[in-house]
């Protein structure tokens, strides 16, 4: 079989199969998402309600997935492996946090933002339990953050590259990328709301965690898009009656 890749591709793919293994030699860390108790009660039970509506249109759209849709249930599940492999790779940031990629971009751009919703909880709840990374009371702040805030602004950038004929690998990368950090934006405005600063309240205590995120949140949401870049060649090459399926590569309707 012919390959169609290019010399440029091959040496993004390499890249990306590289940066992986970078961090899996770095030391554990023992910052989490949020990590548990660093929120106080009502704002943990604040955020944990305002995920709801959105937990419950990703339940809607992932039931309507499985009985119309079957052929794409593998992706669906690839999908969700993926945000769980990537956003346990974290590194030390700010004190009650850490800086990691996400994962959710990908799963915003074939599916939609609203079942990144369902997988991302189930991903953040799995790595709080066996993995001690995040936590049960910041579980729906953490949630908001990776599963929703991220994909929505992921989605929303796609379909805006898309509209404007914007080369699809780049559509992706940008989506992914600027997903990932806009949920570091999210968690600061959490951690700032939650501790804010004696001078300058929450807005001089949000700019103060958004400073220490961008040292490693940067490079990360730029290792992130080119991940994700490299997964969707890979499915373009070999998941195409799967990707038409979902509309991927159709311009179907997602929600």
């Amino acid at each position: 079989m012919t390959s169609n890749i290019s010399r440029l591709e091959k040496r993004i793919v390499m890249f990306s199969v590289m940066i992986p293994l970078f961090y899996f030699l770095l030391p554990a860390a023992r910052a989490m998402h949020i990590m548990e108790g660093f929120l106080p009660a009502a704002h943990a039970i604040a955020w944990g309600v305002l995920c709801i509506p959105f937990l419950a249109l990703g339940v809607v759209k992932i039931r309507k997935i499985a009985s119309e849709k079957r052929k794409a249930l593998l992706i669906l599940a690839m999908v969700g492996a993926y945000a769980f492999v990537l956003s346990a790779l974290k590194i030390p940031s700010v004190t009650g946090s850490s800086s990691h990629p996400t994962g959710t971009g990908l799963g915003a751009i074939l599916f939609g933002p609203s079942p990144m919703a369902v997988i991302g909880v189930i991903v953040l709840l799995f790595q709080a339990i066996l993995l001690a990374h995040g936590g049960l009371t910041t579980l729906g702040a953490n949630t908001f953050s990776m599963a929703i805030a991220g994909p929505f602004l992921s989605f929303g950038i796609y379909y805006v590259c898309k509209k404007l004929k914007v080369n699809k690998l780049a559509a992706v990368f940008l989506a992914a990328s600027l997903g990932d950090l806009f949920t570091y934006c999210v968690t600061s405005f959490q951690l700032a709301l939650a501790h804010p600063s004696e001078v300058g309240g929450i807005g001089a205590s949000m700019v103060k965690f958004l400073g220490v995120f961008a040292v490693t949140q940067i490079p990360l949401a730029v290792i992130e898009g080119l991940l994700t870049v490299v997964v969707i060649m890979g499915l373009e090459a070999w998941a195409k009656p799967e990707l038409r399926e979902i509309g991927y590569l159709e311009g179907g309707e997602k929600a």
